[in-house]
């Protein structure tokens, strides 16, 4: 079927030998017609019009989709909590593990200082027996004077921006105040003239 050429590179050296193959068909065998690429199974098209019927829904189907449809609006829900509350939980747990870094290297008296400032604490919370406004000032104020004690220059600053603060919820709260006051108790046929009007 082929005529096979050989030829001999080196002289018994298998690994230097090349061949070359030439292919020539036979002179009696018929020519063969070639085929098309259409006319192969592989790349012939359907005839007629294919048309897509979509095929009905079992039960089980229809009902997991309703369940799915269902459920929609609590999954989107989910997802927005999730991706707002992540970054809050990542800076939280970044916090914890800084303080338990910060716990593990502290500085020389620093549990002394924080055993004294929770023992305020404590006798802040027994002086308030009894009442809860008590309960709400005594602790939290017992705890700041012994921190501020300690750390004087911190208690200073937090003093500062804590008053400046409170200065703003103040003037904040006097103008709802005298707003709703002008509103609901000075009525336009009451307000009294000026010395200068008649």
């Amino acid at each position: 079927m082929f005529k096979v050429i050989q030829r001999s590179v080196g002289p018994a050296s298998l690994s230097l030998l090349t061949f070359k193959v030439y292919a020539v068909p036979k002179k009696d065998s018929p020519p063969k017609n070639s085929v098309k690429v259409d006319e192969l199974s592989l790349y012939s098209v359907p005839k007629g019009q294919s048309k897509y019927v979509e095929e009905s829904r079992s039960p089980l189907e229809e009902s997991i989709s309703q369940l799915r449809h269902y459920c929609e609006p609590y999954t989107n829900w989910c997802q927005e909590t999730y991706s707002q509350t992540k970054p809050k939980m990542q800076s939280l747990v970044q916090w914890g593990l800084d303080s338990y870094d910060y716990l593990q290297n502290a500085p020389p008296g620093f549990f002394p200082r924080l055993g004294v400032i929770g023992c305020a604490g404590l006798i802040g919370l027994f002086l308030a027996r009894g009442s809860k406004m008590k309960k709400l000032v005594y602790p939290p104020g017992f705890m700041g004077l012994a921190a501020s004690l300690y750390y004087p220059q911190q208690a200073i600053v937090f003093a500062q921006v804590s008053g400046e603060r409170l200065y703003d919820w103040g003037l904040r709260g006097y103008i709802v105040i005298e707003d709703l006051w002008k509103e609901n108790f000075q009525k336009p046929g009451n307000v009294k003239n000026s010395p200068g009007t008649k």
